[in-house]
């Protein structure tokens, strides 16, 4: 029997198994940011121990920062002071650290594939769920806690239960309009929250080959709103030239020899499963949450389902308490729901192809004066890129400022947030309860969808804006 992708990335950095004991494999990359790091460093301090592999690991700020203004005075003490603390433990551990002022500096999961450091066949972990957007590249990657951080800043080992195999297939090719991030709703809405606990989930299929780096992250970014420890597409050539001359990837002869062992990461064909799932692509449409779980979806424009149509007395009572924390009712049309602010960003959909997508349909059109914009790229060579574009001409002419970049009001710990009650449109990656701010209510949707909803002050499908 075959090997899968994943099973071929892990034996590959097995250091040690035994009978009874979780596997040690070695980590190839490590990302950091200031949120989920003090007591890892702390702890190797007042143990007198050294980082292991520096040159192997990566910090970054992007949680607490301000977007509007850099190097402004914040006005949260706790936030600034794990940003000092983050500069202070990387400096004393010899270890490279993007802070506020490099213009490398963004959100560890967009610049990490910018970068280069992201390459297939590895192994890299972060401290941060979304670490499985990495698994775009045919990356073995998922996010650990603060004593794992310690663990592999120490050793640069991780032990691990090995993780067991789902296979989604996505057949047909996506709609013109529909995106990834529509797609990853639809998955989750079928699978449900926990469907790829304990997996990693490999995503194969026409649909998938047909998209971009960017949309294959969006894919594997949200893999662990599903359950899943990890998410991966197995590389092909338009991963092969979406690496080829980033500052980390070898060039030359020697990137051609490192493109042949990318080849092969690849599922062999008689690989078994533990879990198979078949979606067809073509008849997923955009999409929007209406509940508090991303598995909380509809194709925008449906009603709000009853709680009773749920099958399971659990999914019933989640309906019943989500309709209550979004205020809304049971039939309620998802294109009637309006809006008081609009987010786009994060490290799900802050690429210049999402920015991309919200400049053409803002292009020539004014945002509605009752709708705040945050609009916030993933990282400073993104927001450099769309200054190159004229992207921030567009945006300035539909009345929104392109901030600097950060993880924003995708999880609220700066000062970027909703005030109770507001409800937005946003292409982040959560809409549980206070995600945005306590009380705040969060629709998931696309970047097209999100920009359309500026537009109208009301969830909108951006097909349906063509003449305003």
């Amino acid at each position: 029997m075959g090997n899968t992708l994943a099973d071929k990335i892990w034996n590959n950095h097995l250091v040690r198994e035994a009978d009874g004991e979780p596997d040690v494999v070695y980590i190839d990359m490590h990302l950091l940011h200031e949120v989920n790091t003090p007591v890892a460093f702390e702890n190797l301090r007042t143990q007198g121990r050294a980082v292991r592999r520096p040159d192997l690991t990566l910090g970054t700020i992007d949680h607490q920062n301000p977007t509007d203004d850099l190097l402004r005075e914040m006005t949260n003490p706790a936030g600034e002071a794990q940003i000092t603390l983050m500069e202070r433990n990387c400096r004393e551990f010899g270890i490279e650290l993007y802070s506020l002022r490099d213009p490398q500096r963004g959100i560890a999961h967009v610049i990490g594939p910018e970068l280069g450091l992201t390459q297939p066949g590895m192994t890299l972990v972060c401290c941060d769920s979304h670490t499985s957007t990495h698994g775009a590249f045919g990356v073995l990657a998922f996010g650990i806690g603060t004593s794992q951080v310690e663990h592999v800043l120490a050793t640069q080992t991780l032990p691990m239960v090995r993780m067991k195999n789902m296979r989604v297939t996505v057949d047909g090719r996506l709609q013109p309009g529909v995106t990834a991030k529509d797609l990853i709703l639809e998955i989750i809405a079928h699978i449900g929250t926990s469907g790829g606990q304990g997996h990693v989930i490999e995503y194969q299929g026409e649909a998938v080959r047909s998209l971009s780096m960017e949309g294959r992250m969006t894919l594997c970014n949200m893999s662990i709103e599903a359950g899943a420890r990890a998410g991966l597409v197995a590389p092909d050539e338009m991963t092969i030239e979406y690496l080829r001359g980033r500052p980390h990837v070898p060039s030359g002869p020697a990137f051609d020899e490192e493109v042949e062992y990318w080849r092969t990461f690849r599922t062999d064909d008689d690989a078994v499963f533990h879990k198979e799932v078949r979606i067809n692509g073509s008849a997923v449409r955009p999409r929007v949450s209406w509940g508090t779980t991303p598995a909380q979806s509809v194709p925008l424009g449906e009603a709000v389902p009853t709680p009773n149509s749920y099958n399971s007395p659990v999914a019933v009572s989640a309906a019943e308490r989500a309709l209550q924390y979004m205020d809304l009712q049971p039939g309620d049309r998802t294109d009637e729901i309006m809006i008081d602010s609009i987010f786009i960003g994060s490290c799900t959909n802050g690429r210049i192809e999402d920015l991309r997508a919200v400049a053409d349909v803002w292009r020539g059109r004014k945002v509605s004066p009752t709708v705040q914009v945050y609009l916030v790229p993933g990282s400073e060579a993104v927001r450099r890129q769309a200054v190159e574009e004229g992207l921030d001409q567009v945006f300035a002419e539909a009345g929104v400022e392109l901030r600097h970049s950060g993880c924003s009001m995708c999880v609220a710990v700066n000062e970027d947030r909703l005030r109770p009650g507001q409800r937005s449109a946003s292409t982040n990656n959560r809409n549980f309860e206070g995600r945005q701010g306590q009380g705040a209510r969060t629709h998931l949707v696309s970047p097209a969808v999100a920009a359309a909803s500026a537009v109208t002050g009301r969830i909108t499908d951006p097909i349906n804006i063509k003449d305003q």
